[in-house]
């Protein structure tokens, strides 16, 4: 018999974070604490962390489910296919029950969790104005960042071209591997060109070029398409194993890219790798915004995957109230600090 506690949090952002659904300065997570009535008496801890409008549970009375499905979980383990509508949630909770039963926020024993080995990390430049994401690119750049993703969708697209071009002249693709991230911002008439003069810069791939949902045109672009494509929120709602193979079929885009709290946990992401895997399409793993108890949760698991490619996992020191975990950034890896 377990007890799980929950604590609502409101994290404030360093400095506003701009995506393609406006610009964030505060996030909501909610934190399980996972108790039992055993000796000795031990304790671990979730993140549930739905994105606002974007992920599939985000949804009006989440509270309350969560609180009822915790009841659940409590009294009878974790109900995966239950759970399969509510990634967050099942995020949360697996990773506490993960805590709990390890004694220790070495979720899994890895070289990485030992401190001996980083996770290659991209660095994300955050949607802005033309200077803003100038700014932040020669910051990650001389931070020795090796991976630099950018969102892109915001400003004039030749002005983001320019900032990529102004990358080139300075790195080679061995020096600097770019990704861009256009989070469904082009419309299926335009994206092909896009994608065309994007790929004479030597991308890596771009993820999501447009909208979510689309999966006739977005199959096109796959085949068509001189620059790998990524689908990230495409994923998003995607539950049963079946439809997921039907969607990798589908489309066969080049990569996928997995975030545990919106595609389905850590359960429901190894489904998507095996599916990817059997396909042949690459992917790698990013957190989403959850703060250091959800990404700590993702980079202890992403590290028993051995996946050589730079992770998305950076997103660690956002917040002004965050809560401490042995994780810091040393150049372009995430360590743990042993």
């Amino acid at each position: 018999m377990y007890q799980i506690r929950i604590e609502p949090r409101t994290l404030h952002f360093k400095q506003p974070a701009g995506t393609s659904r406006g610009v964030y300065t505060t996030r909501r997570v909610w934190y399980l604490h996972l108790t039992s009535d055993s000796q000795p008496r031990r304790e671990g801890i979730g993140e549930c962390a739905p994105l606002p409008n974007l992920s599939c549970d985000d949804l009006p009375h989440y509270e309350q489910l969560l609180s009822s499905l915790c009841q659940e979980a409590a009294q009878s383990g974790i109900d995966y296919e239950r759970l399969r509508p509510y990634p967050s949630i099942l995020f949360g909770l697996e990773t506490a029950f993960r805590h709990f039963e390890r004694g220790t926020a070495s979720l899994w024993d890895t070289p990485f969790s030992r401190g001996e080995q980083g996770i290659p990390i991209n660095g994300l430049i955050w949607m802005g104005s033309y200077t803003q994401m100038l700014s932040q690119i020669e910051a990650k750049m001389q931070a020795g960042f090796r991976c630099i993703k950018l969102k892109i969708g915001a400003i004039h697209f030749e002005e983001e071209l320019s900032l990529l071009k102004m990358i080139r002249r300075h790195f080679s693709a061995k020096e600097i591997e770019l990704r861009v991230d256009a989070n469904g911002a082009f419309s299926p008439a335009e994206a092909l060109e896009k994608l065309q003069r994007l790929s004479e810069l030597d991308l890596h791939s771009i993820e999501q070029p447009i909208r979510a949902g689309q999966w006739d045109s977005m199959a096109r672009l796959s085949q068509l398409s001189p620059l790998p494509i990524a689908l990230d929120e495409e994923l998003i709602g995607v539950h049963s194993m079946s439809r997921k193979k039907e969607l990798l079929e589908t489309i066969h885009p080049q990569y996928i890219i997995l975030k545990p709290s919106l595609h389905g946990g850590l359960w429901g992401s190894q489904e998507w790798i095996a599916a990817a895997s059997q396909l042949g399409i690459g992917w790698w793993i990013t957190s989403a915004l959850e703060s250091n108890i959800g990404l700590n949760a993702i980079a202890q698991w992403c590290a028993t995957l051995q996946n050589p490619l730079p992770q998305g996992l950076g997103t660690g020191a956002l917040f002004t109230d965050n809560i401490p975990m042995p994780l810091e950034v040393r150049g372009d890896e995430l360590w743990v600090i042993a």
